[in-house]
């Protein structure tokens, strides 16, 4: 049974940064595509960031250049740098774990999903 938990989140002002992290275990993270999804208020899910165990991270276009995937395969650990935060930011934060497929920029590219952390960017 693979699990991930979320950690990191909180309230920050616009301009601000957090950096989430995302504990898996099991023993086969290193081949994990790790991925980031959020969930803004009254809004459907939507990816922000991904990394495949080969080959550069991916990004949604609405974070390129504010925020980094990174991860430590001896941590099994994933995590998601945000810098200059908006308040449009704002939303619940999942992390994501899936074996590799083509497609890693929605759900269905993940097998095992995060409880979620809140992510509140002030203006």
């Amino acid at each position: 049974q693979v699990q991930l938990v979320e950690s990191g989140g909180g309230l920050v002002q616009a301009g601000g940064s957090l950096r989430l992290s995302c504990a898996v275990s099991g023993r086969t993270f290193s081949s994990y595509t790790m991925g980031w999804f959020r969930q803004p208020p009254g809004k459907e899910r939507e990816f922000v960031a991904a990394s495949r165990w080969s080959g550069g991270p991916t990004y949604a276009d609405s974070v390129k250049g504010r925020f980094t995937i990174s991860r430590d395969d001896a941590k099994n650990t994933v995590y998601l740098q945000m810098n200059s935060l908006k308040p449009e930011d704002t939303a619940i934060y999942y992390c994501a774990a899936g074996v590799p497929r083509p497609v890693v920029t929605t759900s269905r590219g993940y097998d095992y999903w995060g409880q979620g952390t809140q992510v509140t960017v002030s203006s």
